[in-house]
């Protein structure tokens, strides 16, 4: 049985991260202590995690370059938009190497390729801000240009890191075509109703669901009750992410609280990208929106064991592994 394929749409990003004991408060400066560099971008985060858990990366598929025939027929396609500069041509590279289709990863030389500054403390939380670059500079017209992938696509993931104009192009694409959507909300922003009537899966965090909905989410209790309202707004179901907490699957005939197995937590950077990376390859393998979720939380609470955004996510062989050592 052939892999299905999966489209990813968003943003690459370099990640510039520096480790320190506490995050700094506002006008403070405080003494950090390892500096790294990783590729990162909420969509490529999501396109590699994919990737992996098809078992294509990490020396399993042959990507050699974009013009080889196993990189034109991979399985994880996606699109986004580059700088024509260093930053671009490594993360071009990189994406490569993973296995993932590079027909849609498009370049700009009017705009800077996309960094984002990340400070993560010694509990593994992080502080982010992105300098959004060619990023900002996907549109719609590069959307309707990729018709192929729209229509070859089991299922299309995206998010929130490239104009909101372009992710409305493609979920309304996507309806036309009768592909289902996972729209990640981040960064966290309002999104109209016209919008979320078309998602067939939306996949806030906490803070993400607040936003849209008003409503604190502190407990499952409080998750419950945002994930009714964005319901009432349209969306088909909503999957909560809760971090430590697992995750909250919501719909017309299911309400379901997932723990998130125990681990000790390195950095949370891209957990929420593994965690929809591997939603989006369960679904398209045909999983249960429960087998699916409950293999994406095994995911990311794997990634968060790892430094980094795409060096943290693991294979499908790892996950099965870590599923089997802790039930």
């Amino acid at each position: 049985m052939s892999t299905p394929s999966i489209l990813v749409v968003g943003s690459s990003n370099t990640d510039m991260v520096v480790k320190t004991k506490a995050l700094p408060g506002l006008g403070q400066t405080v003494l950090g202590g390892a500096f790294f560099m990783n590729s990162g971008g909420k969509g490529a985060n999501q396109a590699v995690a994919a990737a992996r858990l098809q078992g294509i990366a990490n020396g399993q598929g042959k990507a050699a370059g974009p013009e080889t025939e196993d990189t034109a027929h991979s399985k994880v396609t996606f699109i986004t938009k580059l700088g024509t500069d260093i930053f671009g041509a490594q993360t071009k590279e990189q994406l490569i190497k993973e296995g993932i289709d590079p027909r849609y990863i498009l370049a700009d030389s009017t705009a800077p390729s996309g960094v984002a500054l990340i400070t993560v403390d010694e509990k593994g939380e992080n502080s982010i801000v992105v300098a959004p670059g060619a990023n900002a500079h996907l549109s719609a017209d590069d959307i309707e240009a990729a018709h192929d992938a729209i229509e070859a696509a089991a299922i299309i993931l995206v998010q929130l890191e490239i104009p909101l104009e372009t992710v409305t192009t493609l979920v309304g694409r996507a309806v036309i075509h009768n592909k289902p959507v996972i729209l990640n909300p981040a960064p966290a922003r309002s999104l109209p109703d016209e919008l979320l009537r078309q998602i067939t899966i939306l996949t806030p965090n906490e803070k993400e669901a607040e936003l849209l909905t008003g409503i604190p989410v502190s407990d499952i209790a409080s998750a419950t009750a945002a994930a009714n309202v964005l319901q009432k707004r349209g969306v088909q179901t909503v999957i909560i992410t809760l971090g430590k907490n697992g995750a909250l699957v919501h719909s017309d005939t299911t309400s379901i609280h997932l723990p998130a197995p125990p681990v000790d937590v390195l950095d949370t950077t891209a957990a929420g990208d593994v965690f929809n990376g591997a939603l989006a390859t369960a679904l398209a393998e045909n999983k249960s929106m429960r087998e699916a979720a409950v293999f994406a939380n095994y995911a990311a609470a794997l990634s968060v064991t790892r430094l980094g955004a795409q060096s943290s996510a693991p294979t499908k062989a790892e996950v099965e592994a870590f599923m089997q050592a802790r039930p």
